[in-house]
């Protein structure tokens, strides 16, 4: 695996793979990784000659210092881990390379409805520096592909915009969210839960699995309250339980008995804040696409 760490050295790098008519899949990351990214790289391997993995950890998209500071880093291992999945290449910026005049005065994203509801709602400016970050990392690897886990269901809406709204050409590809066996949704930020913390956090998945269960055509209202109550007992705080179309992500109060809808859910397990979401009935396994 060639590790590179600047931006120069990735550009030549890319050109020499252009030239030799390669393929590129590309899989964005924040390091502290677990099988669900390396599930992402395993999908681009399958269908690109080449994968770029990048890690950075990117301070715009964090609206809270403390969860920024916070973050898990453990990029030994995920040298480790990169090198054992067969990855190509390893992109390892420092902040000044991705921000090279700095970031007080980034670019400015329309991405209208979708940042205004949600994780838009609740992390005001969060996806702004995920465009910011994303449209840089784009620019230098100029993929084939992008590879993007549902677990960050509208941050992958977010991004189909962002690329509609920049002109790539590059295709997103959704991989299924991958979950632990009692099925907490894989996270970087599960690392962080204390032993009784990661114990009562498959409530999330409950939660969501009492939704699909209980879903039938008419008002959600019921729906959405059961699920707040199992939240509640697992002792989490939530900040949003909603249900939305799976396509435009327009929330539903009532459900027609035939629209493809996706469940989300953010909640904080003590001081980490956990998502995860579900898209219904069952029988639509796959993202919005």
């Amino acid at each position: 695996m060639v590790i590179v760490r600047s931006s120069e050295a990735l550009q030549t790098l890319i050109k020499k793979l252009r030239r030799d008519g390669k393929t590129i899949g590309f899989v964005p990351t924040m390091g502290a990784l677990h099988p669900g990214h390396l599930s992402l790289v395993k999908n681009a391997q399958k269908q690109n000659d080449i994968v770029v993995v990048s890690i950075f950890v990117n301070p715009t998209q964090f609206n809270d210092p403390k969860d920024f500071k916070l973050y898990p880093r453990t990029t030994e291992q995920d040298i480790y881990l990169l090198e054992k999945a067969g990855c190509n290449t390893l992109f390892l910026p420092p902040t000044d390379d991705i921000y090279p005049v700095g970031t007080a005065q980034l670019p400015h994203y329309e991405l209208g409805y979708l940042e205004t509801i949600l994780e838009g709602k609740y992390r005001p400016g969060h996806f702004q520096g995920v465009c910011q970050v994303v449209d840089r990392l784009m620019t230098l690897v100029t993929p084939d592909r992008l590879y993007l886990g549902q677990k960050d269901y509208q941050q992958c809406m977010v991004l189909k915009k962002l690329l509609s709204l920049t002109g790539s050409s590059a295709q997103i590809e959704i991989c299924p969210t991958l979950r632990e066996a009692d099925g907490l949704a894989m996270s970087s930020r599960n690392v962080r839960l204390d032993s009784r913390e990661r114990s009562l956090a498959t409530g999330i998945f409950r939660a969501l699995t009492f939704i699909s269960s209980e879903l039938q055509p008419g008002s959600l209202a019921a729906i959405k309250e059961g699920a707040l109550q199992l939240l509640s007992e697992s002792h989490f705080r939530p900040d949003y339980i909603e249900i939305a179309d799976a396509g435009t992500l327009q929330l539903q109060a009532a459900w027609d008995g035939k629209k493809k809808i996706v469940a989300l859910i953010a909640a904080f397990m003590g001081e980490v804040r956990l998502i995860d979401n579900m898209i219904l009935p069952l029988n639509f396994a796959n993202y919005a696409n």
